[in-house]
């Protein structure tokens, strides 16, 4: 019997894309869906908050009328970023929206809540909660999420800063359940190594930056294009929590990378003001050094899927 859910068993390339605030969206998440891998979104990019409905209904019918018509190769599941943290006023209309429209995964972040968890599983969904440290894991699963997202060193926008070796073996000593591990995975070799750890799945993010349908501005997806592991920068300044960043961005907003002032983290907010601050500051994970042009999504989880193979073959030569 499979420790996975059944929302994951039928996932057949080990890949979910992480929610990517202000740049994922329907176009985005369907792409990744239909390729087959999880496509995600954060809730909060639907604004104003009407909006969510109206996407969620665009995705569910995109994805329902893509199976109908392709009944072998039906899309990945979705899922939908809650922000669980005081500072989210809208955390219990999404959560209703995601509840009307049985949201297959929720991803949770910066917070643990059983409520969130138990509105998820009255229709049958599952909870994915990010965390970076052993501890927060522990918390997490004894609130009732199904699953956790390792986040460590390296990975785009709210970082870790464990290594990924160290933090799978830690989760794994006592938690068997599914685990995705997110830190600079850009290739299929890197996604397989997720897996030689103990992960079951890999969490992308910032490779998909740079994909014909992201909503992110030209400049951010050449950055992408452009930048190495050499460009990232890690910083609490812009949200009082800690993140990797692109350093022209931050160039660009008249500040020193190099010389970046900490950030009182009693401070950290989610509302209006981080949307400017992500909008003008670019987050962004380590793997980038892998992404050598803007392509469709499709295209971009082909090729993951072919490293993959290939490095498969490589390992048992």
């Amino acid at each position: 019997m499979s420790r996975l859910p059944p929302v994951l068993q039928s996932l057949k390339f080990p890949v979910i894309a992480s929610p990517l605030f202000i740049i994922s969206n329907p176009k985005l998440l369907i792409a990744q869906c239909k390729a087959g891998v999880v496509g995600s979104m954060p809730a909060l990019n639907a604004r104003p908050a009407e909006q969510l409905e109206e996407w969620l209904i665009e995705i569910t019918e995109a994805l329902a009328a893509h199976n109908r018509e392709h009944p072998d190769q039906p899309a990945a599941p979705f899922a939908i970023n809650q922000i669980v943290h005081k500072s989210n006023d809208r955390l219990e209309h999404d959560m209703a929206l995601c509840v009307k429209y049985k949201v297959p995964i929720i991803i949770t972040s910066l917070g643990a809540r059983e409520d969130v968890n138990a509105a998820a599983h009255s229709y049958g969904g599952i909870v994915l909660h990010d965390i970076i440290n052993n501890k927060f894991a522990k918390k997490a699963i004894e609130k009732g999420a199904d699953g956790l997202i390792a986040v460590a060193a390296g990975a785009g926008g709210h970082a870790g800063v464990k290594s990924p070796f160290a933090l799978i073996q830690e989760i794994r000593e006592w938690f068997d359940g599914p685990i995705a591990l997110s830190g600079s995975i850009a290739t299929g070799g890197a996604v397989l190594a997720a897996q030689a750890m103990g992960a079951d799945f890999a969490y992308i993010g910032s490779a998909f930056i740079a994909t014909e349908e992201a909503r992110a501005a030209d400049d951010y997806k050449q950055a992408v294009v452009d930048g190495t592991s050499d460009d990232i920068v890690l910083s609490n300044l812009f949200t009082g929590v800690h993140g990797n960043y692109l350093a022209p961005s931050i160039r660009n907003a008249g500040l020193d990378p190099e010389n970046l002032p900490e950030s009182d983290p009693s401070k950290m907010n989610f509302g209006g003001g981080a949307q400017k601050a992500w909008k003008d500051i670019w987050g962004c994970g380590q793997g980038i050094g892998a992404v050598k042009s803007v392509v469709p999504a499709a295209e971009l989880v082909a090729r993951l899927k072919r490293e993959y193979q290939e490095a498969k073959q490589r390992v048992s030569a």
